[in-house]
């Protein structure tokens, strides 16, 4: 009886142990799958589950990101599609030069609006960045089965500083290894601040009425309305968007009465066209004459700098542009300030990469050939 009685004790403990390291077996398989994912909230405030770890990524309608994805990694490898805008930007720019495999990404998935997903599919992506501005490709890019992460321009009220740190921000939860979150807000931060510093005792009869020149051609001439990265710069910069009064984003079509009502003191063009200073001091373009306008007269028009992507958007550009554009609008103020070496610092202090003085100084004298968006 008593035998019996041990027999019967010893089983019931077999029986235990046997549970317990069957439910750990069955812990420890679920904690190696989840750890071969993270999860993360994308701009759409979508919930998205994306491979821990991701070698292959294609970038959509979000064309300032390859650039972003490039310097973000210190290489371009991982970037196996972008779209036509994106590639046209990186063939004439530094961002070309400097990660020449980002040349070789494949660009027949995208046509601007739609998704390809045989030719998506074909690339293999680990996962897919697209615009919250074309919603449907989410539906697209998961019924080809691959994650669909979606990355905002507009979110933040077009501030092109913000928006860039919300980027890092995103990448860095994706790629927690490679975090520049915190070193990049603080120095694009400390840039912004000594530009509003500088700016803060300008008074409001001071400030240069800004015209950006966003689409320009034969027969169009577009401006940024009221809900614009333009309007953002122009703030930012101490000026006055002379477009505000437009209700619209990024290219608000306008007639020359119109420029020649508001008569600028400063023209931006940028490099959505492929217009230069002399473009418009020549009136090289269709029947416009702009020979009356006060910054055509006073040679106060510029051409916005081409860095790694066309910076009128944000990008990982805008610190540097935000301080070149406003040197070039209060020189006076600014007189101080080498911009070329600011700009070498920034991108080897934060993303490791040494450009040299040249390549820096290129940023600033961009080609027109990067204008082509279609």
């Amino acid at each position: 009886m008593k035998a019996k009685r041990i027999l019967s004790i010893v089983m019931c403990l077999v029986v235990l142990v046997c549970c317990m390291s069957g439910c750990a077996g069955s812990d420890s398989s679920k904690e190696s799958s989840s750890s071969d994912t993270i999860t993360i909230t994308d701009h759409a405030g979508e919930t998205v589950e994306v491979p821990k770890n991701i070698d292959r990524i294609v970038v959509a309608n979000i064309y300032p990101l390859p650039s972003v994805l490039s310097i973000f990694f210190d290489s371009a490898d991982k970037l196996v599609g972008i779209a036509p805008q994106s590639m046209t930007a990186a063939q004439n720019s530094l961002l070309g030069e400097v990660y020449p495999e980002l040349l070789k990404a494949k660009t027949e998935f995208f046509d601007g609006t739609n998704i390809n997903v045989e030719e998506l599919i074909a690339l293999d992506p680990d996962v897919v960045f697209y615009s919250t501005d074309m919603p449907a490709l989410r539906e697209t890019i998961e019924g080809a089965g691959i994650p669909a992460v979606a990355v905002s321009a507009s979110k933040w009220e077009y501030d092109a500083v913000e928006t860039l740190n919300q980027w890092i921000d995103l990448l860095s939860q994706m790629f927690p290894e490679n975090d520049k979150a915190k070193l990049c807000r603080e120095k694009s931060e400390e840039i912004e601040k000594l530009v509003a510093d500088r700016l803060s005792s300008l008074a409001e009869e001071d400030k240069p009425k800004l015209f950006t020149l966003f689409q320009y051609n034969d027969t169009t001439i577009a401006t940024p309305g009221n809900a614009s990265f333009g309007n953002w710069w122009a703030q930012t910069l101490g000026a006055k968007n002379v477009g505000s009064e437009l209700q619209g984003s990024n290219g608000v079509p306008v007639n020359m009465e119109q420029v020649y009502k508001w008569n600028p003191d400063i023209i931006l063009i940028t490099n959505f066209n492929s217009a230069q200073p002399d473009t418009i001091y020549t009136n090289a373009v269709g029947a416009f004459d702009w020979s009356g306008i006060s910054a055509v007269q006073n040679k106060r028009v510029y051409k916005m700098p081409l860095g790694m992507y066309r910076s009128y958007t944000a990008g990982i550009d805008t610190p540097i542009t935000l301080l070149w554009l406003a040197k070039t609008i209060h020189p006076d103020l600014f007189s101080d300030v080498d911009v070329t070496e600011q700009a070498i610092s920034y991108y080897k202090d934060i993303f490791g990469l040494e450009l040299t003085k040249e390549q820096v100084e290129r940023i600033f004298a961009p080609v027109s050939d990067a204008a082509a968006w279609n």
